[in-house]
């Protein structure tokens, strides 16, 4: 009796269980199992007379899933160094300089009292009583001149303009000064 030569269909549940076996995944089984086949039609001129097709088959199914195996840890390689390279990626030096640009400009809007204020406390780093030495002020009127300078470019900051300096005002003129008569239950103006 003559052994009949097994077809391709026969061979499609042993394909399938070893793919499941390699794979564990069922879904995964099939595409490799697909893979298989397809390799096989292109290589099917590489087929000698007498191979045996099961063994072919399944020595074809193997190394598509080695291959597989293969590029999925290039592409994990690669997309790990992709990472890496992303995290440490600088961001582009324009946006830092567009902002350093801004401040500067904002900065320089501030009235000069305010200018020099800021300048020492937070870019020379002088303690509050220094930078009042220094500007040969009481530290109250460098305390209000920093709030006013830092409040003024947060105002920049959120899209207002800040006010420019007017000329030197001369300072205010006390108002009129209250004397007190008969003990306190008659103020009249002095004169």
């Amino acid at each position: 009796m003559l052994r009949k030569r097994p077809d391709v269909l026969d061979l499609m549940v042993p394909l399938r269980r070893y793919a499941r076996s390699l794979t564990r995944d069922a879904a995964q089984a099939d595409d490799l199992v697909h893979d298989t086949l397809v390799r096989a039609l292109e290589r099917q001129g590489t087929l000698r007379p007498g191979t045996n097709l099961r063994t072919w088959l399944m020595t074809v199914l193997h190394n598509a899933f080695i291959d597989d195996q293969r590029r999925r840890k290039v592409e994990a390689r690669y997309a790990d160094a992709l990472g890496q390279m992303t995290e440490e990626a600088t961001p582009p030096a324009q946006e830092g300089h567009v902002r350093l640009a801004q401040v500067r400009e904002a900065f320089g809007r501030l009235p000069a009292e305010q200018r020099e204020a800021l300048h020492l406390v937070t870019i020379e780093g002088l303690a509050y009583q220094e930078a009042a030495d220094v500007l040969g002020i009481p530290i109250g009127t460098l305390m209000s001149r920093l709030g006013r300078a830092r409040a003024a470019l947060r105002n920049i900051e959120s899209g207002g303009t800040a006010r420019q300096p007017a000329a030197e005002e001369p300072p205010a003129r006390p108002g009129p000064r209250l004397r007190v008569v008969d003990g306190g239950a008659n103020p009249a103006r002095a004169s």
